[in-house]
């Protein structure tokens, strides 16, 4: 019985973890996308801009190396 119990609770940990990840991912393509339509909008790009966009590109990379591993 206690075993059953912490098989479900790594799958519940694992779950979550994954769920956490795949919203962090739709968050920084929603955040990069706003940034580009901001950065365009009035037709050219500021270094202010591109420092933006640069550094949330590389905190979306940084996040894709932070995908949970299955241990199953």
């Amino acid at each position: 019985m206690n075993n059953q119990q912490s098989s479900d609770s790594k799958e519940f940990v694992g779950n979550l973890k994954t769920g956490i990840w795949l919203f962090g991912i739709s968050s920084w393509l929603f955040g990069i996308t706003d940034r580009s339509i901001a950065s365009f909008a009035d037709g050219y790009l500021s270094a202010l801009d591109l420092t933006q966009l640069f550094t949330a590109a590389t905190f979306f990379v940084a996040w894709l190396f932070l995908k949970p591993t299955s241990r199953a």
